[in-house]
């Protein structure tokens, strides 16, 4: 998925430092390297000076003449690298290194992105997403069916906790395995501690992965963001709101549990309708029921959800508090 601008700023910005500061690396390797063995400045004003004479032979047509010249280089960078060598300095330490020799620390090699560029696109990514850290536990890898019971009854469906989980991997396995094919989203609710937002994590993982930009936010940080937005509009508010808007993937986690007013209901439907006009994808997570929510955001938002998310319910008991009494396993 291509970068917003922003992004794309970010990471050419890292490139330019990495280029200065390889510059002045040089320099300093230079100067301390002339102070030492002055000859050295001496041959490289001379190639200087006759790699100018050359290029003004070249200009001017007259070729004969340039061979010499050349010859001359060449013996004079022969004189140089022994010099470095025989005083305990690399063939290369007055030349300009860089951080990829790939690109030559510009992102680019010809029209295509280096593999350092897409390695930096993808950190960019992780570290924006608000899950970094979180993810390395907390993906598909990671998902167990242990903790879900097969004796534990949705009584609308007649499934068992376990069916119910494993209908809601293979649902959220989908929705990453179809993102590029199709517009989707996902509402998956049930009470605390049941896997809901561990799911979504799976997801995030995936898709940050395949270098899709992903948004996390537990409600009450996306309401503050979009208040901040709302009330100041200086620019990093502004682009902030853009990006919620506009990122591939945007969660929105523990949906429910922040303070709720006419503010936050009239932001949410904002949120959730201006991403299905743009058929940006939207996960998102609740400890309500569905009743209960239709109650605290309003029918029309329920409404707009119903018609445009895939709803997944989990049900079962805490997994956190499982893993208390079988010692954090």
């Amino acid at each position: 998925m291509p970068l917003q601008n922003f992004q794309y700023d970010t990471i050419m910005r890292e490139y330019h430092r990495r280029q200065t500061e390889n510059r002045r690396n040089l320099e300093e390797r230079r100067a301390e390297a002339y102070a030492r063995l002055p000859r050295l400045r001496e041959i490289d004003q001379e190639v200087a000076s006759l790699s100018a004479r050359k290029a003004r032979s070249l200009l001017n047509g007259a070729a004969s003449g340039t061979a010499d010249l050349k010859a001359a280089i060449a013996l004079l960078g022969e004189e140089r690298t022994a010099l470095l060598l025989s005083n305990g300095y690399p063939a290369d330490y007055l030349e300009l290194s860089y951080t990829c020799p790939k690109c030559q620390d510009t992102g680019y090699i010809g029209s295509r992105k280096c593999i350092c560029f897409k390695k930096a696109e993808l950190e960019l990514l992780y570290t924006q997403s608000n899950l970094k850290e979180i993810i390395k536990k907390e993906n598909f890898d990671h998902f167990s069916f242990d903790y879900y019971s097969d004796t534990i009854k949705n009584e609308a469906t007649g499934l068992s906790a376990l069916e119910t989980a494993r209908r809601a991997y293979h649902t959220a396995k989908s929705f990453v395995e179809e993102f590029d094919r199709r517009f989707q989203n996902l509402f998956l609710y049930g009470n605390t501690g049941v896997g809901k937002t561990f799911l979504s994590h799976c997801i995030a993982k995936e898709l940050l992965d395949t270098a899709h930009c992903v948004l996390y936010f537990s409600a009450f940080d996306l309401f503050d963001m979009l208040a901040q937005s709302a009330f100041s509009r200086n620019a990093d508010t502004a682009y902030g709101e853009d990006l919620i808007f506009d990122c591939d993937l945007l969660i929105i986690d523990d949906l429910g549990t922040e303070l709720t007013n006419s503010f936050v209901s009239s932001q949410l439907f904002l949120c959730i309708n201006e991403r299905i006009m743009r058929h940006k994808s939207t996960v998102i997570s609740t400890n309500l029921e569905l009743e209960s929510f239709s109650e605290t955001y309003s029918e029309r938002t329920f409404s707009r959800i119903a018609s445009n998310y895939q709803m997944v319910k989990l049900i079962g008991k805490d997994i956190r508090i499982q893993k208390i009494f079988l010692g954090g396993k």
